[in-house]
């Protein structure tokens, strides 16, 4: 093979799409590697991670609250018409439960910090990177990881696990007006049948579930964030990029997860 062309070959395999998704995909296993070795060295940026956790929740806070509200009470409104087709509606409390506790309250509460938190995030960091700010610091050799991207994940995971706990008990009063006054549960039953099928073992693995997701989303928007080009457009479109890529490793992780907690409970 002449020199011409291998390199004929060599551009035409650099520019397949197959190729750049698993350079794309490298590229993103080495970023979030170099955030993890970074949260643990003593030049934590304290301030940047309160302004960011305060900044996430300002922004998702509000659309968790009106998404978790129709979500969770048509989720369990859907529960309790089945229990009532098979005269067990008193067990609404338990399906209740299972439903907001274990899948409901972190899809929720991450899917809103995916959506508005780190679309946010990516939109500041890109602006930042078309600017030449990020090239500046390191030319002022300020690690852009260390300084920006570690206190942006690490408030994600935050404000995930936050707005998670909170998205459960909206779930759960919302579901109790729904199941008791609308639907005919007794009050009693559907309190004390909270705990039939979930204990804290669940929640503790829900609250595990928001941390990974708010992880996920917070590492998706720095790296995307960070590797904008072509202006504002690029910012625009790695903004859109955020969210269909965060929310395509959300549901993954839901997945693994689930499947990992499910299988530990019932071989205990």
């Amino acid at each position: 093979m002449t020199p011409s062309s291998r390199k004929i070959a060599k551009e035409a395999m650099g520019s397949s799409i197959f190729v750049r998704t698993l350079s794309t995909f490298g590229d993103f296993y080495t970023f979030s590697g170099n955030v993890f070795k970074q949260m643990f060295t003593r030049r934590f940026q304290f301030r940047e991670f309160v302004s960011q956790a305060w900044f996430i929740t300002t922004v998702s806070f509000a659309p968790a609250l009106l998404v978790a509200i129709p979500f969770c009470v048509v989720i369990i409104f859907q529960v309790n018409q089945l229990l009532i087709q098979i005269g067990a509606v008193d067990l609404a409390g338990a399906g209740a439960a299972v439903a907001v506790v274990r899948e409901i309250g972190p899809i929720v509460s991450v899917l809103v910090v995916a959506g508005a938190g780190a679309t946010a995030i990516c939109a500041d960091l890109g602006s930042r990177k078309i600017r030449d700010e990020i090239d500046a610091m390191v030319t002022l050799g300020i690690d852009p990881i260390q300084r920006l991207v570690v206190p942006r994940v690490l408030a994600s995971m935050l404000v995930g696990v936050a707005l998670n706990g909170m998205v459960t008990v909206v779930g759960l009063v919302g579901g109790y007006i729904f199941s008791v006054i609308l639907q005919g549960a007794t009050p009693g039953l559907y309190i004390s049948d909270l705990t039939l099928l979930v204990g804290l073992a669940d929640f503790i693995t829900s609250e595990i579930k928001a941390a990974v997701f708010g992880m996920l989303a917070g590492l998706t928007a720095c790296y995307l964030g960070l590797n904008a080009k072509g202006g504002p457009k690029g910012v625009g479109d790695a903004v859109n990029q955020t969210v269909v890529f965060a929310f395509m490793l959300l549901f993954a992780a839901n997945s693994v997860i689930s499947a990992l907690f499910l299988q530990i409970k019932l071989g205990a």
